[in-house]
């Protein structure tokens, strides 16, 4: 049977405009800003993810969402979870 951590959230989120292989200024933004905050992203194609302690969740989402709108994101869509066997708070 699978654990819950449930200190730490699984993040999910999507940034628009989509550029196939071309991440624009709005995405790279966000990523940049979770990063700055000492959260590690998994970039992925069509979403980037990362594990966030539950007490930073809308410190790390604010800052993801405002890097992003703030440099031309049209649409953010943020999907959050409690995150199964989460290894790190990373």
């Amino acid at each position: 049977m699978v654990g819950y951590h449930h200190g730490v959230l699984l993040v999910e989120f999507t940034i628009e405009p989509f550029t196939e292989g071309n991440p624009g200024q709005h995405v790279r933004a966000a990523v940049a800003a979770a990063e700055a905050l000492g959260v590690a992203i998994d970039f992925g194609p069509f979403g980037s993810t990362c594990h966030v302690e539950s007490g930073r969740i809308a410190e790390v989402t604010s800052a993801v969402v405002g890097a992003a709108m703030a440099n031309g994101a049209t649409h953010v869509t943020l999907h959050v979870e409690r995150a199964p066997d989460a290894e790190t708070t990373r």
